[in-house]
């Protein structure tokens, strides 16, 4: 069996630091160890930018030279990204090439500018035409998607080949939604034959923070002399032949029917979700008055500021979704939603322009009511209350 791993390795930039180091103790440091401990495994990962400037700051020096040199052994691939997470189909062009250079200055200043970051990982696998060729357009060669934005449909995708996107030109690999929805070491170990190629997409923390076992599955499953892993640009070179095919938009956690309803980022902007469109009001609200005062002489504190409260968990943990079948949380969290609004309220308090009095008085306004109404939800219908009963 031929095993493909894509790891995704993310902590939202303002987390509290007690959580960076949770995952990273349990989950991270776990995954590293298990690579050096067998010098022929290999993963690729996406690193987010913003996780290692929060490794800096938190002085794991030691956890990143270990895996700047597996790197350098090619047992880790790294890939690219925006730096700060955010959902590329919903935010403006502008915000994802500088967040798509800020990612890319800082994992060539940590692990070396001399890596090649062939491929790139949309958050979340959030697919859209326009954000595939932006990303095109920065110099990757491919991406990596859920099987559902293939065509809406589980089980069209053939996973041995590889394809190229007609709408940006980007080869394309799919991961299994049935392969990576559960815990992957366990199930190659004791399920599948050998013969058959897997190709996973999941978080880093499910090694070791989600889901916890003492049998040590990933381990086992890297002495099994009947899988080999492959980084994803190795199986891409594999591939001489390559299938067009022409994408849609969905993500790593789209339903079908959310498809078919035409909700393909439903856990982030939902029609029907009141706070998901006040918050996306909000968001770009001050994304427009950063960009229209972006000469400000305190652009530099405005732009850092919004982009954090851009990240993908300001929306999705209003989602209110249950994801303990994929050992995940309950996905609603009105404290991780607030401090995505405090980023983006401190990017426009950060414009010092007179001109902008109105306009941050209309932002505060707008705040104020969107805090007013998570917090009267969270009171009113989540609080004490088991998922399966919300």
């Amino acid at each position: 069996m031929i095993w493909i791993n894509f790891l995704h390795i993310y902590q939202l930039p303002n987390s509290d630091a007690y959580i960076v180091e949770e995952a990273t103790e349990k989950s991270y440091k776990r995954i590293v160890a298990a690579l050096e401990a067998n010098p022929a495994a290999k993963f690729t990962m996406n690193i987010t930018g913003c996780l290692v400037d929060r490794w800096r700051e938190l002085h794991y020096f030691d956890l990143i030279e270990r895996i700047k040199a597996l790197v350098e052994k090619g047992q880790i691939e790294l890939v690219g990204s925006v730096a700060f997470h955010c959902l590329m189909p919903l935010v403006p062009k502008k915000e994802i090439a500088r967040q798509i250079k800020e990612n890319n200055r800082i994992l060539k200043a940590t692990f070396g500018d001399e890596i090649r970051l062939r491929g790139f990982f949309m958050p979340e696998m959030a697919y859209s035409g326009e954000a595939a060729k932006i990303i095109k357009n920065s110099g990757y060669e491919w991406i990596i998607l859920d099987e559902i934005c293939y065509n809406g449909r589980f089980s069209q995708v053939d996973f041995n080949k590889v394809y190229k996107d007609k709408n940006s030109g980007l080869k394309t690999v799919f991961r299994s939604r049935d392969f990576s929805s559960c815990y992957v070491p366990e199930v190659l170990n004791k399920k599948y034959q050998y013969k058959d190629i897997a190709i996973t997409a999941t978080d880093g923390e499910l090694y070791g923070l989600r889901h916890k076992e003492k049998a040590r599955d990933l381990e086992r499953l890297f002495k099994n002399p009947n899988i080999q892993t492959m980084t994803v640009s190795e199986f891409i070179d594999s591939h001489k032949e390559v299938f067009e095919a022409k994408l849609i938009k969905g993500n790593w956690e789209s339903t079908e029917k959310e498809i078919l309803d035409g909700e393909p980022y439903a856990l982030w902007s939902h029609s029907r979700n009141h706070i998901h469109q006040k918050l996306w009001k909000f968001a770009y609200m001050a994304v427009d008055l950063v960009e229209k005062y972006h000469r400000d002489p305190n652009r530099k504190w405005a732009y850092y500021h919004l982009s954090r409260g851009l990240a993908s968990c300001t929306f999705w943990w209003a989602s209110a979704k249950d994801f303990s079948y994929i050992f995940g949380p309950h996905a609603w969290n009105p404290d991780v939603i607030e401090r995505g609004i405090n980023q983006m309220i401190r990017a426009v308090r950060s414009i010092e322009s007179d001109q902008s009095r109105d306009e941050k008085v209309e932002a505060e306004e707008l705040c104020l009511d969107i805090k007013r109404l998570i917090w009267q939800k969270h009171w009113e219908l989540y609080w004490k209350k088991k998922p399966d009963n919300i």
